[in-house]
């Protein structure tokens, strides 16, 4: 009997040897954002363990820098903005699809803002949304959900987008801007808002969440190969990154990272971010996520319809091509509905 248990026993670790060698890696490419939170809170917490995944995440500068491997293959996984260079690819073929929400603006999750110097606003140069005009606007690349949130705010005075200047530099820049004056305002994604403010050198004037209410702001990427030929892999990855997402909202509240898993949340992101400051990870305004990965997809419509108006898409797009929220149909049946 114990030489038959012994036998077993060697027959179940071999194949857990041979399980483990034979595991498919997912490689994930994020930006090292705050709103990357569910994956990193995944990975920490052993959701991707726990679906029998092992997830290689890659930090890319934007998204824009993920649609080629993408495209490829290379990546299996990413995460970023809906904008015109990953419209751009699907148009000439590349079969990206768009399958979560990553990052949004419900009602007091505003966490792109428009800021104005401090020194404009104190010396009268700017008093209304009007008085924006002539002025250089810090922006981190064209055709990217916060120049359509600019747009809509331009808009909404009477002014065109063409009456700013912009200047396209890296988020953590924006800050570096407004302090040296080589900007008059930006339109910047947390914690940037929050650093330039505490210095003394800007002012919020807008939120995102008052000028686009649930601006799709970023979303979750599968590339073709994964969400085809791995499908199985895909919907589990889906599980785990949506078990996170709604980790994360335990997190929120009141506009804040203060909800119950806030401090878990908070540590997380300062070991896998370069923010490292507790302190500023309580003042920001954090993004939602929706806890059920639904995409807003009229969100996505009116982005494309801005970048279309700008001339930055080469080519003819269907966005229900991009779309598929199978994924997450999959995954929320499996987990059910989200209870806070």
């Amino acid at each position: 009997m114990a030489r038959k248990c012994s036998r077993t026993l060697m027959l179940l670790v071999a194949l857990a040897g041979t399980g483990a060698a034979t595991a498919q890696t997912v490689t994930v490419g994020a930006a090292s954002t705050i709103s990357d939170a569910p994956i990193y809170i995944a990975e920490k917490k052993g959701f991707f363990r726990a679906e029998g995944i092992e997830v290689k995440v890659i930090n890319f500068r934007s998204a824009a820098d993920m649609v080629a491997p993408l495209g490829t293959g290379q990546l299996d996984a990413g995460a970023g903005s809906a904008g015109a260079s990953l419209f751009n690819a699907v148009a000439r073929g590349i079969r990206i699809r768009i399958v979560a929400d990553k990052a949004s603006s419900p009602p007091g999750y505003g966490a792109t803002k428009i800021l104005v110097r401090k020194d404009l606003i104190d010396s009268g140069r700017y008093r209304v949304p009007r008085d924006l005009k002539g002025l250089r606007f810090a922006m981190n690349a064209p055709g990217v959900s916060n120049t359509s949130t600019l747009n809509t705010l331009l808009e909404s005075v009477g002014l065109k987008y063409t009456d700013v200047q912009t200047v396209d530099l890296p988020f953590p820049d924006h800050v570096v801007a407004l302090k040296n004056r080589s900007v008059e305002a930006s339109a910047s994604v947390e914690p940037g808002p929050t650093i330039a403010v505490r210095n003394g050198d800007a002012v919020v004037i807008k939120s995102d969440d008052e000028i686009l209410p649930n601006h799709q702001i970023a979303v979750l990427l599968y590339s073709e190969d994964f969400a085809l030929k791995r499908r199985d892999q895909a919907i589990r990855f889906m599980r785990a990154y949506l078990r996170a997402v709604r980790f994360y909202n335990g997190a929120l509240k009141d506009g804040r990272l203060a909800g119950p898993n806030a401090e878990e949340v908070i540590a997380i992101l300062s070991e896998a971010t370069p923010i490292k400051s507790r302190a500023i990870y309580q003042a920001i305004t954090p993004p939602g996520i929706d806890p059920d990965g639904r995409v807003n997809t009229q969100s996505l419509a009116y982005d494309l319809a801005f970048y279309r108006a700008q001339g930055l898409i080469k080519g003819a797009i269907n966005l229900a091509d991009v779309l598929d929220a199978s994924f997450a149909d999959a995954a929320r049946k499996e987990m059910g509905p989200y209870s806070r």
